[in-house]
């Protein structure tokens, strides 16, 4: 009996059931099509992209769209990858940008972070994470153009792109953005799984609505953006946020335990 086990293990011949350990191990993909299939019932123009260790998945994820605030986390790296503050503690002045700047998308305090590091250091931030299309708008730039593959390129490794020194605090503001703020990936229930994020929006119009996000459990990392134009409200967007994250992330949560 052993000599023939092992001989089906050296051919490969082994059979598993169905309900074994080694089929529930199969690696989790995001569900695409059930999220095309909503978006394509909602007004507006949705891109997505996911982002786990070996592949990537995306809808329209090249098509370029304005980056109204989700450019502030590229800020956010470029400003403590700066030579001036990289090497040192963060002070109340460095918070005084930083805090208003992720928690609560203060727009005045990303443009005194952009006049501080420079159009220079974006893009050269950019660069770094191989982001492939992104165009800097320095003057106006919420007008910044991001596109949704781009930005899991650069979300999935977001923690990884600070300076280890400054890593936990920058993680902390992605994770704490006000909860005025958290809809759409923010109202989809993941247990077991760490969230960081960023959101950006045209003024309440609906006319921009981005979010991008990294999903940490223990050493598993996936990053999802999903950009979304010409939405006719801001309330109709954020439901189609949720409703898109939703459907591309079902099946992450943790599910619990069978007693027994």
């Amino acid at each position: 009996m052993r000599r023939a086990v092992a001989t089906l293990l050296a051919g490969g011949a082994l059979l598993v059931p169905a309900g074994s350990t080694a089929a529930a191990a199969k690696p989790w993909s995001p569900h695409v099509r059930r999220a095309i299939a909503y978006a394509q019932t909602r007004a507006g123009t949705v891109r997505f992209s996911v982002r786990a260790r070996h592949r990537a998945w995306g809808w329209r994820a090249t098509l370029s769209a304005p980056s109204a605030s989700v450019l502030k986390a590229m800020l956010l790296v470029a400003y403590l990858d700066d030579a001036r503050v990289r090497g040192r503690a963060l002070t109340a002045a460095d918070r005084r940008l930083l805090v208003p700047m992720i928690r609560w998308s203060d727009n005045t305090a990303a443009s005194s972070v952009l006049a501080y590091v420079g159009p220079d250091a974006v893009r050269a931030l950019a660069r770094r994470a191989r982001m492939r299309r992104f165009v800097l708008d320095p003057v106006v730039w919420g007008d910044s153009l991001i596109d949704a593959d781009d930005q899991t390129r650069f979300f999935r490794f977001v923690d990884r792109r600070v300076v280890a020194r400054h890593r936990a605090s920058a993680m902390h503001l992605l994770a704490t953005v006000v909860p005025s703020q958290r809809w759409g990936i923010g109202q989809v229930r993941l247990r077991g799984w760490a969230l960081y994020f960023k959101g950006g929006w045209g003024s309440g119009s609906g006319a921009v609505e981005h979010q991008v996000a990294l999903l940490r459990r223990g050493r598993r990392r996936i990053a999802a953006a999903v950009l979304i134009t010409g939405s006719p409200s801001h309330a109709y967007a954020t439901q189609t946020l949720q409703g898109v994250f939703a459907r591309l992330l079902s099946g992450l949560a943790v599910r619990r335990r069978r007693a027994g």
